[in-house]
C-alpha cells in the first residue's frame, strides 16, 4: 500500500508539473543554460590541452630527453660529438619553428628531421615510415603533410607549398604524405610540416644550427649517462626532460583556464537562485493540496521526497539539456579560447573538439546537485509546515517577513566571512573566488531587507508616477516578498557579474593605454609577424634592418632581440634593448635600486617585470643564474618594471652586456624615430616601399602599434564578455519564472480586481509597473555589489592569478549600462505575464477548482 500511495504521489506531482508547462520548461531552462556553460569551458580548455598534449606527443615521439643549448640555437657540432663520439646512437637532431601556409588559416609547426636517425624517436618521419630518402634530402626545399591537409588545400605528391616563415616567402615541394594510423594521431598531425634538416636550417636562417637534439636514455642507466653527455656539451648546453616542456605550459595557462571555470561557475550560482524559486512555487501553488494531503495522513518525509524527486526530475532533463548544448556551445568556445592562448602563450591549432568524461561528469554533478541542494529548502519548508497554516498562503509570506532581519544578519555574517578569506596569508586563486562567493550569497542574504527599505521610498514616487496602480505596484513586491526576492536577487548578481567584469576590464584597458603611451617612444616600429601575438620570435634581415635604418627622414634607431633562456627559475623570456638614455623614459619602473640607469649598460645586472618577479617570488637585489653560451652566469635584480605585454614575465637586459655572454646577432624587432619636421605617415609609406620584396614585416606608426595591441587586448576578453551575457540570460529567464509564478499563484486575486473594474489595459500596466520596479531595484543594488565584485577581481584575483597591478577605474557609463540593463530585462521578462494577466477570463479565475 505503501508503494501504491508513492505511486499515486508522484503522478499528483507529475500531473501538476504538466499542467505548468511553460513554467516546468523555464525551470529546465535555468539548469540547462548554467550546466551549458560549465561543460562546455571544461571541453574548450581540455580540447586545448588535448591539441597541445597531441601536437608536443608527436613532435617529442619517444624521446625521453633533449639537448639544448643557451637561448633558441645549438651548434649542429655537438650532434656529431655526440652519436659518434659518445656513441649515443638513440640521438636525433631536430630543428623546429613555425610558417603560415598559403591557403589555409592557421599556423602549422615545421619539424626538421634526419630520417636516418628517426626510427626510434617518430614512427611517421623515419626512413621505415617510407620517406624516399633521394627525394626528401635532395637538397632543395621539400616536405611531408598529413594527407587530410593535402585534401584540404587540393594538392598531391609533386606540387608546391606556399609559406611565409618569419614574414620571409618559401616554396616547398610536396615529395610525400603523412599518413596518420588512427584518429588520435591524424589530429596532432593535422598542423605539423615535416621537413629535412637542412630545408629547416634554410627556413629559419639557422646555418649549422639545430633547435635541440632528442635523446632515449634507458632509465636504470639516466645517473650515469647523463653527467658523460653533459662533460662533452659546450657551454649553456644542458640535458633536460623532454616532459618538461609540458609541465611549463601547465603553468603558464593554469591560471587563464581556472578563470573562464571561475566565471563559467557564475552562471550556474544564478541559476540556482532560479531553481530555488522554481521549488519554491511549485511548493507555494499546491499549498492546499499539500495540507489536504498531510490532513489525510501523507507524512513530513513523504512530501519531502516527492518535492526532491520533481528537483531530481527538472535537475536530469536540465542536466542532460545542458551538457548536450554545451558541446554545441564549445564548438564555439573553443576558437575563443583557442585565439587567446595564441595571442598570450603559445601557437595552438584545435581542429576538432575534444569530448573527455571528466567535463560532462562534473557538468552532471553540477547541475543535479545545485538542484537538489537549491530544492532542498523549499521542499523541507513544505514537509515541517504545520497542517493549520499549510492552506493559507499569507503565513509564508508572514515567515518571509518575520526572517528579514535574520536573514540580513546570516549575510552580513557571510560577508564578514569572505572578507576573512581574503585576510589568509598566502591566500591563492581560489581563496579569491571563494571569498568572492561568500560575499555574493550574504549581500543575497540582504536583499529581501534592502527590498522592503526600496519600496519605502518609492511607493510615493510610484504614486506621483502612475497614480494608484503605481503605489499597488510597488506594494506587490513587498507582499509577494518570497519570490520577488530571488527573482531580484538573481538578476542582482548577474547584472553584478556584469559590472564587476566590465569595470576589471575597463581599469585593465586604462592602464593598459597608459603603459603603452608611456612605453610606445618611437615613431615607427617594424616587426615580422611571429606566432604568438604577443611575443616576438620572428627575426628581421639584416640587410633590411640596415636599410631601414638608413632611410631618409629616419633620425634615430634602437633594436629589441627576444630570446627564450633557461634560467634557475625554468625557461624564461630574456629581452634584449640597446634604448640607450631614452630607456629611462620609455620604462615605468615600480621599484628600483640607485643609479640603476647608469649602471645598466656597464654592469651584469636586469630589470625583471612585475608579474615575473610575482611568480618566481623574487625582488631587488635577488640573483639570477642565467644558461649563457658562455656557461651559467650570475645577474642581478636591480629594477622591476610594470609591463603589461605578458602574463609570463620578462628579464630585460642591456643589449652590450647581452652580447657579451650570447653569441647571438640577431634583432626581433625595429624602433625608429623620426627626424624633426617629418611627418610620420609618409614616413611610415616610405620604409614600406624600401622593404618590398625583402621580407614580409609590420611598419607601424606609433598610433598604429598601440590601436594593434589594444586590438589583441579586446580579443583576449571576447570569452569573458559572452560567458557574461550566458549569465545574464539565465536571470532573464529567473526574472520570467519568477513573473509566471505570480501570474498563476495570483490569478484569483488579480481576477478580484478585474471584477471590480480594473481594464485588461490598466492589469497590464500594473503588471509591467512592477516588473519595471523590481528591474530598478535590482539594477540600483547591482551597483554596490558590482563594484565589490571589480575590487576583488582587481586587487584579489587578478593579482593572484597574474601579478599585474592595475588602476581602479569606475566609469559612469558602465554603472548607468547595469541599471538599464537590469530594467530592460525585467520589463522584457514581465511582457508576457502581463499578457496574459489581462487577457485572463476573471470568471475562470474566480471558478473553484
Amino acid at each position: 500500500m505503501k508503494t501504491s500511495g508513492s505511486n499515486l504521489l508522484w503522478l499528483s506531482s507529475l500531473r501538476f508539473l504538466l499542467q505548468h508547462p511553460w513554467h516546468f520548461a523555464l525551470s529546465i531552462l535555468g539548469v540547462a543554460l548554467g550546466v551549458s556553460v560549465v561543460v562546455s569551458i571544461d571541453l574548450s580548455n581540455s580540447s586545448a590541452k588535448t591539441a597541445f598534449s597531441l601536437s608536443t606527443e608527436a613532435v617529442t615521439g619517444k624521446a625521453t630527453h633533449q639537448i639544448q643549448g643557451a637561448a633558441e640555437d645549438l651548434n649542429e657540432e655537438v650532434y656529431r660529438s655526440i652519436r659518434i663520439d659518445g656513441k649515443i646512437r638513440n640521438s636525433a637532431p631536430v630543428v623546429e619553428g613555425y610558417a603560415r601556409v598559403n591557403g589555409l588559416n592557421r599556423t602549422f609547426q615545421i619539424l626538421g628531421i634526419d630520417p636516418i636517425a628517426e626510427a626510434p624517436f617518430r614512427d611517421f618521419a623515419s626512413q621505415e615510415a617510407g620517406i624516399e630518402l633521394s627525394a626528401f634530402m635532395s637538397g632543395q626545399n621539400t616536405g611531408l603533410i598529413a594527407e587530410p591537409v593535402a585534401e584540404e588545400l587540393g594538392v598531391s605528391i609533386g606540387d608546391t607549398l606556399s609559406i611565409s616563415v618569419g614574414g620571409r616567402p618559401f616554396q616547398i615541394r610536396l615529395v610525400g604524405l603523412i599518413d596518420a594510423e588512427n584518429d588520435r594521431s591524424q589530429q596532432a598531425l593535422e598542423s605539423l610540416l615535416v621537413v629535412d634538416i637542412s630545408t629547416a636550417q634554410r627556413l629559419f636562417d639557422m646555418q649549422d644550427k639545430l633547435s635541440r637534439i632528442d635523446l632515449i636514455l634507458p632509465q636504470d642507466a639516466e645517473n650515469s649517462i647523463i653527467p658523460e653527455i653533459e662533460s662533452m656539451l659546450p657551454e649553456g648546453a644542458d640535458v633536460i626532460r623532454s616532459d618538461s616542456r609540458t609541465e611549463t605550459v601547465e603553468q603558464m595557462t593554469r591560471a587563464f583556464e581556472f578563470n573562464l571555470q571561475a566565471l563559467s561557475m557564475l552562471a550556474l550560482l544564478v541559476g540556482m537562485f532560479l531553481i530555488y524559486n522554481t521549488m519554491t512555487f511549485s511548493v507555494v501553488q499546491r499549498r492546499p493540496l499539500i495540507g489536504r494531503l498531510r490532513a489525510l495522513g501523507v507524512t513530513k518525509n513523504e512530501i519531502l521526497t516527492i518535492v526532491l524527486k520533481e528537483a531530481l526530475l527538472i535537475g536530469f532533463l536540465g542536466t542532460l539539456i545542458g551538457i548536450i548544448s554545451g558541446i554545441f556551445l564549445a564548438q564555439f568556445l573553443v576558437k575563443l579560447v583557442t585565439q587567446s592562448i595564441n595571442d598570450l602563450y603559445f601557437v595552438l591549432s584545435v581542429q576538432e573538439l575534444s569530448i573527455d568524461f571528466f567535463p560532462i561528469a562534473k557538468g552532471a554533478v553540477l547541475g543535479i546537485g545545485a538542484t537538489l541542494i537549491a530544492s532542498f529548502w523549499p521542499a523541507r519548508e513544505a514537509s515541517q509546515a504545520e497542517v493549520s497554516t499549510v492552506l493559507r498562503r499569507s503565513s509564508s509570506e508572514s515567515k518571509i517577513t518575520e526572517r528579514i532581519f535574520p536573514l540580513a544578519i546570516i549575510g552580513v555574517l557571510a560577508g564578514l566571512a569572505g572578507v576573512g578569506i581574503l585576510l589568509i596569508p598566502n591566500g591563492g586563486i581560489a581563496a579569491g573566488y571563494s571569498s568572492l562567493l561568500f560575499m555574493i550569497v550574504g549581500f543575497s542574504l540582504i536583499i529581501p531587507l534592502l527590498i522592503v527599505g526600496m519600496a519605502k521610498i518609492f511607493r510615493p514616487i510610484a504614486g506621483k508616477l502612475n497614480g494608484l496602480i503605481g503605489k499597488m505596484s510597488v506594494r506587490g513586491v513587498v507582499t509577494e516578498l518570497s519570490r520577488t526576492s530571488v527573482a531580484i536577487a538573481a538578476l542582482v548578481v548577474a547584472v553584478a557579474a556584469t559590472v564587476g567584469v566590465g569595470v576589471m576590464v575597463d581599469s585593465f584597458r586604462t592602464t593598459v593605454v597608459s603603459w603603452l603611451e608611456s612605453q610606445l617612444q618611437a615613431d615607427v616600429y617594424v616587426q615580422p609577424p611571429s606566432s604568438v601575438s604577443r611575443k616576438a620570435d620572428s627575426e628581421l634581415v639584416p640587410m633590411l634592418v640596415d636599410i631601414l635604418k638608413n632611410t631618409e627622414g629616419v633620425a634615430e634607431s634602437h633594436t629589441v632581440r627576444s630570446v627564450d633562456v633557461r634560467t634557475n627559475k625554468g625557461t624564461d623570456n630574456l629581452v634584449a634593448i640597446d634604448q640607450g638614455p631614452k630607456a629611462q623614459n620609455t620604462y615605468q619602473l615600480k621599484e628600483e635600486a640607485s643609479e640603476f640607469w647608469q649602471r645598466y649598460s656597464k654592469e651584469n645586472i636586469v630589470m625583471v617585470s612585475e608579474v615575473y618577479a610575482y611568480r618566481n617570488d623574487v625582488g631587488l637585489g635577488d640573483s639570477l643564474f642565467v644558461e649563457t653560451d658562455e656557461g651559467r652566469k650570475t645577474f642581478e635584480i636591480q629594477a622591476i618594471n610594470f609591463d603589461y605585454a605578458s602574463d609570463i614575465g620578462t628579464i630585460t637586459i642591456n643589449r652590450d652586456i647581452y652580447n657579451r655572454y650570447f653569441d647571438d646577432e640577431a634583432i626581433s624587432g625595429l624602433a625608429l624615430y623620426a627626424a624633426s619636421g617629418v611627418d610620420v605617415d609618409e614616413l611610415v609609406e616610405r620604409l614600406r616601399e624600401r622593404s618590398e620584396g625583402m621580407q614580409e614585416v609590420f611598419i607601424r606608426s606609433n598610433r598604429g602599434l598601440r590601436e594593434a595591441s589594444i586590438e589583441i587586448f579586446d580579443r583576449t576578453f571576447t570569452v569573458t564578455i559572452v560567458l557574461r551575457m550566458l549569465a545574464i540570460l539565465v536571470a532573464f529567464i529567473g526574472v520570467l519564472s519568477a513573473l509566471m509564478a505570480l501570474q498563476l499563484e495570483r490569478s484569483r486575486e488579480l481576477a478580484v480586481l478585474r471584477a471590480n473594474g480594473m481594464t485588461p489595459g490598466q492589469l497590464w500596466n500594473y503588471v509591467v509597473t512592477q516588473t519595471g520596479v523590481m528591474g530598478v531595484m535590482a539594477g540600483i543594488l547591482s551597483v554596490p555589489l558590482g563594484i565589490l565584485m571589480a575590487y576583488i577581481l582587481v586587487y584579489v584575483i587578478n593579482l593572484r592569478s597574474f601579478g599585474w597591478t592595475l588602476q581602479f577605474m569606475i566609469s559612469p557609463g558602465v554603472l548607468l549600462q547595469a541599471v538599464g540593463l537590469a530594467i530592460v530585462a525585467a520589463l522584457l521578462a514581465g511582457l508576457y505575464p502581463s499578457w496574459k494577466m489581462a487577457k485572463a477570463n476573471p470568471a475562470d479565475a474566480l471558478r473553484n477548482e
